[in-house]
């Protein structure tokens, strides 16, 4: 499976998470320029990096939903991946350098609700929507990532 960084996103905490021009550093806690406001729910060890699909909010925009890439809180929005197939313990290559490995779904959070006609977040619940979610993943190697930075599924 190969896609493509389609934007990266931070933000000082919360959502929207805004998205960034030219090279980003990805390093042992996430990604540079970026922070949570709850870090009892979001960040930590098993959650450096946020994840999501440009095809699935795409798919949520034609339902009608207001969601857009980094809406929900993601750091990366990947193009061209095959989300439904993603799973725990993947581990994806983003550009030459970056290694991250695929942890957990991300939870919606209550905060996403905006984004969603019904707002109802739980539209892109793991559980109620598989193949819908965004994802968590730990940084196994450091290193830069940028917009058009291949991305590929290596385990």
């Amino acid at each position: 499976m190969d896609g493509r960084v389609h934007q990266i996103a931070v933000s000082s905490g919360g959502v929207p998470k805004l998205p960034v021009d030219g090279p980003v550093r990805v390093h042992e806690s996430g990604v540079s320029g970026d922070d949570q406001a709850d870090k009892k729910h979001h960040g930590g060890p098993e959650q450096h990096v946020c994840l999501f699909s440009l095809e699935v909010i795409e798919a949520l925009r034609a339902e009608g939903h207001p969601i857009h890439p980094g809406a929900s809180g993601e750091n990366i929005t990947i193009s061209g991946l095959d989300w439904a197939g993603l799973a725990r313990g993947q581990r994806m290559l983003i550009g030459d350098e970056v290694e991250l490995e695929i942890t957990w779904p991300a939870i919606p959070c209550g905060k996403n609700s905006r984004w969603f006609a019904d707002r109802d977040s739980n539209r892109i619940s793991y559980d109620l929507h598989p193949g819908w979610s965004r994802w968590y993943a730990k940084v196994l190697t450091p290193g830069t990532i940028e917009i058009g930075s291949s991305v590929t599924v290596t385990k």
